[in-house]
């Protein structure tokens, strides 16, 4: 079902937006629309602009509940998503919001310079140090290796798989002295010395051998191990006073928790509201300035909302009843029993109904789960789909778990009709018949599977209630083509509800009506369909029309006829797939039961489990999706447009 809805216009002094936005429109849903493009026909009407003032508030708001869920003010800290509601939290005025904002930030602002400074500091002590560390083997000051006139040195790592190599040529080599320091697993460091006038033919030589150089800055003391034992003790002295630092920011932001909360909840609601005006309008009446908001509620809701807004003599609403005088069609809201609800994926998936259709959900709900138990009737996995499916819809609230609840159910019920428990066939008497066994004689075609026989007749019946919902909907968005003239229409419904009354006769031996009435029944309504425009632009008391010539409207007429009559009997055989499904689902299950050696009485009960698990998952899922198949094109195609909005109540969308 649709909910109804009711389109409102509510107008107030300029300067009162908020308090109405967050005093009465936070508590409803409400899809708010461009008040400029609805009244179009009000003159003097011009954009409500403004600059949001809660903008820069709620970012600083967000920054400090971040720190607050991040146990400290880290840079990794998340701020929570925008519109996010926090537990816990008072309401306050939007002053105190702001106020309590501005205070702790003030109150941070010199720990988190001092902070930063301090961080900075770390980093640099720290790149020293790594510097220097692969040397520590180095029994040299390094202040005096930096300062040499003649002599030049390098320090820097080689891959270990170049070492040995690099190492021959250095021996090979009278002009420079190599100092192996530091070996890991990936890289070997080293230093070495070169005379300075030869210093660049020897770098190229190393170079060539993969060696990478290291800049070392002239800031150390000692040798690198005095360097390094002082950089420590340098890093360990910043990192307390970092702990320190951070300590008291978490006291001051521990301290005032709530209160950030409050404020945060606050600046959020009154930073999301103000955007508002960005659909607002506004106008002027003698000296003052008023606001225009327009948008959809619910039929219930917009009355509570009026009988709310009686007592608020600076607030009016008017509600527009006739939805034609409108320039935007209402949203659909979908509005079913529970048990239905889950189905509601299937038509988002189409397409929603447009305002005024009718609502296909439980149709496809009960549809769908009957024809999946049809084409997988089995007890045992019936029972599986119902119970895994409800377990995994109460848990992760999966509407796709819900529907495979469902259609378990009518698996189990169709298990019993057939008499099959997990593939087995002796356990159970059918109530109706076995779908592999069961034959009926047809005249002119011979013996037959039942199920088959069935699926069509069940397909027949379905397409005939799609014809009367389409003419149900076409007479609702007042389109006579549609209602009385069209292949799915008045005139449809009478030639196949007439082509299915003679099979039936037909198929149970009784007497055909006289071949005057036959073509009575047939071809008046195939003249009718033939000429649905011109007789459609006559009800409507438009010109008739025919295409561009007669010739050319005869041509495709008669093509359109056999189109349609082509349709009527594919759309009807396709549903012997339900039937073929049933019967190799037992078939399937056969082959199961004779891998497993059933017929011996000592059944290989791995093999049967394995075998049902692999039916139920596979054979399950090409019916779930030949089901939905049959939904959507042979059911819905013939009454359903699923042109609908979405109903987006403001600030949840």
């Amino acid at each position: 079902m649709i909910e109804k809805m009711k389109f409102l216009s509510i107008t107030g002094p300029k300067e009162d937006i908020d308090r109405v936005v967050n005093q009465y429109l936070s508590k409803y849903e409400i899809q708010i629309e461009n008040a400029l493009s609805e009244l179009k026909t009000v003159k003097d009407l011009r954009p409500y602009i403004e600059i949001n003032p809660y903008k820069e508030l709620f970012t600083r708001a967000s920054r400090l509940v971040g720190s607050l869920n991040s146990g400290g003010p880290a840079k990794t800290a998340e701020t929570p998503a925008k519109g996010t509601l926090l537990p816990d939290s008072r309401d306050i005025s939007i002053e105190k919001a702001s106020e309590t904002v501005i205070r702790v930030d003030k109150a941070l602002a010199d720990f988190m310079g001092n902070r930063t400074k301090l961080e900075g500091e770390l980093d640099t002590l720290r790149t020293s140090h790594n510097k220097i560390l692969p040397f520590r083997e180095l029994d040299y000051d390094i202040r005096s290796i930096l300062h040499f006139r003649h002599i030049r040195f390098r320090f820097g790592r080689i891959p270990r798989e170049y070492y040995a190599k690099f190492e021959k040529v250095v021996y090979e080599s009278l002009d420079t002295i190599l100092y192996k320091c530091h070996e890991d697993e990936n890289y070997v460091s080293i230093v070495y010395f070169v005379p300075a006038v030869i210093s660049k033919r020897i770098d190229a030589i190393y170079t060539s051998l993969h060696f990478e150089r290291f800049i070392v800055p002239d800031e150390y003391n000692g040798t690198p191990g005095e360097a390094i034992d002082a950089l420590e003790e340098q890093i360990r002295k910043a990192e307390s006073e970092l702990a320190e630092m951070n300590a008291q920011i978490n006291r001051i932001l521990e301290d005032n928790r709530q209160d950030i909360l409050d404020a945060y909840t606050k600046l959020n609601s009154y930073n999301t509201n103000f955007n508002v005006r960005k659909l607002a309008a506004c106008t002027n009446h003698d000296v003052n300035t008023f606001y225009i908001l327009c948008g959809w509620m619910t039929e219930r809701d917009a009355e509570q909302f009026r009988k709310e807004l009686e007592l608020d003599d600076k607030t009016f609403c008017l509600v527009e009843d006739d939805h034609n005088n409108l320039l935007t069609p209402p949203p659909t809201k979908l509005k079913n029993p529970k048990l239905f609800r889950p189905f509601e994926m299937f038509i988002k998936m189409y397409g929603l109904p447009a305002y005024g259709e009718l609502d296909p959900t439980i149709l496809i709900a009960v549809t769908y789960s009957f024809l999946f138990g049809f084409m997988f009737g089995d007890v045992g996995q019936g029972l599986f789909l119902l119970c895994g499916g409800y377990a995994l819809y109460r848990v992760k609230k999966m509407d796709l778990a819900a529907v495979v609840s469902c259609c378990g159910f009518f698996s189990t019920i169709f298990g019993f009709l057939f008499g099959s428990v997990f593939g087995f066939e002796d356990i159970l008497h059918p109530l109706w018949l076995r779908p592999a066994a069961q034959m009926m004689n047809l005249p002119f075609i011979g013996k037959l599977n039942t199920v088959f026989i069935v699926a069509v007749a069940l397909g027949m019946g379905i397409i005939v209630l799609t014809m009367i919902l389409n003419i149900i909907n076409s007479v609702r968005f007042k389109d006579p083509e549609k209602s009385w003239f069209d292949t799915n229409g008045l005139a449809g419904l009478v030639f196949y509800g007439s082509v299915l009354a003679v099979v039936v006769l037909f198929m149970m031996g009784k007497t055909l009506p006289a071949a005057g009435v036959l073509a009575v029944m047939f071809g008046i309504p195939l003249i009718i369909i033939f000429l649905k425009e011109p007789l459609a632009a006559l009800v409507k008391k438009q010109a008739g029309h025919i295409s561009e010539s007669r010739a050319m409207f005869f041509v495709q007429g008669f093509f359109e006829m056999f189109e349609m009559l082509l349709s009527y009997f594919s759309n009807t055989l396709s549903f012997v797939r339900v039937g073929a499904f049933a019967v190799s689902h037992a078939a399937m299950m056969e082959v199961v039961m004779m891998l497993a050696g059933a017929e011996s009485g000592a059944p290989n009960w791995a093999v049967v489990i394995i075998g049902n698990l692999f039916v139920c998952a596979m054979e399950g899922l090409i019916v779930g999706i030949q089901v939905l198949r049959l939904e959507y094109y042979e059911i819905f195609s013939r009454f359903y447009k699923g042109s609908g909005r979405e109903f987006r109540p403001y600030g949840k969308a």
